[in-house]
Parts: structure tokens; C-alpha cells; sequence
């Protein structure tokens, strides 16, 4: 019994399963059944042939945690951790730089607003400042334009001298 469990559990997985979906434990059409005949077959059982995928082989390695058991990957550790830690900073760099062209992106906006906010005041101002405007608000006020023209008032000391000029 014990031989026959150790070969049971020597047979591949995959193979079984394969043997379970196959078509020759299904019973067949008895339309089509042909007369089974005396001779007993002399080969033995013919079993397809599974093609082995390295790629998915290589995949369970590495999500069963088989991979990082062998000794390549242990020898090369210091390795690993070098590179872990250069791509960790890599990332890093790429969104620093990301969020600093964004800024710069923001601030050239806000450049261009204060921009315009500067060229309509200066506008507004020039405009405002201009002596046909300066003479309408004033005269509102009740204020007129003088006529007479200015002069300078000299001072020295004791005296105070008027001058024209």
C-alpha cells in the first residue's frame, strides 16, 4: 500500500488533471460504438504531451517566494538593495520635477493676470492724469484753472524776495 501511495504521489498534477478533462473516461455515443474486440493492446497508455511554460514557471518562482530563496538572489542582495533604493529616488526626482513645473506653470498664470493688471492701471491712470480730464473733475468740485503763472519765492535768511520767472 505504502508503494502505491509514494507512486501516486510521484504522478505530475498536471498530467491528472488532464487525464480528469480528456476525453477517455467519458462514456461514448452508442451510436458510434464499434464492437470491442478480443485483442488486448499490447503499448500501454498513450499521454499527451503537456508543453512545459517557462514563463509561467519563472512567474510562481517569484510570487511563491521560491526565487528569492536561491542563491544568486541572496549572493546579489546588496545589489538589489542599491537598485531598489536608486529607482525609489528616481520616482521621487520625477515628481519633484512634476510639482515644480506645475508651480511654474501656476506662477507664469498669475505673471500674466498681474500683467494685464498693471498695463489697464497704467492705462487708466494715464488717462486720468491727463489735463482736459484733471479740469472737468475739478470744475465739479467748484475749482478753476488758474490763469496768472507760477513763481518762485526766493528766501534768504531775513528777507523774502518775489521774482518772476
Amino acid at each position: 500500500m505504502s508503494e502505491f501511495r509514494g507512486n501516486k504521489m510521484k504522478e505530475n498534477p498536471a498530467e491528472t488533471e488532464w487525464k480528469d478533462i480528456s476525453y477517455e473516461n467519458r462514456p461514448r455515443d452508442p451510436v458510434t460504438v464499434e464492437p470491442e474486440t478480443a485483442e488486448p493492446e499490447a503499448s500501454p497508455e498513450a499521454k499527451p504531451v503537456k508543453k512545459s511554460h517557462k514563463g509561467r514557471k519563472r512567474v510562481q518562482d517569484v510570487l511563491g517566494g521560491d526565487y528569492l530563496s536561491k542563491r544568486t538572489v541572496v549572493d546579489n542582495l546588496p545589489f538589489l538593495v542599491y537598485l531598489t533604493i536608486l529607482i525609489l529616488l528616481y520616482i521621487a526626482n520625477t515628481y519633484n520635477t512634476e510639482r515644480m513645473y506645475k508651480q511654474i506653470e501656476k506662477t507664469k498664470t498669475e505673471l500674466k493676470e498681474l500683467r494685464y493688471q498693471y498695463i489697464t492701471a497704467r492705462s487708466s491712470l494715464m488717462f486720468e492724469s491727463k489735463l482736459s480730464e484733471l479740469n472737468k473733475r475739478t470744475q465739479a468740485i467748484g475749482l478753476k484753472e488758474t490763469l496768472i503763472p507760477p513763481y518762485k519765492i526766493f528766501y534768504t535768511g531775513d528777507s523774502i524776495q518775489i521774482g518772476n520767472r
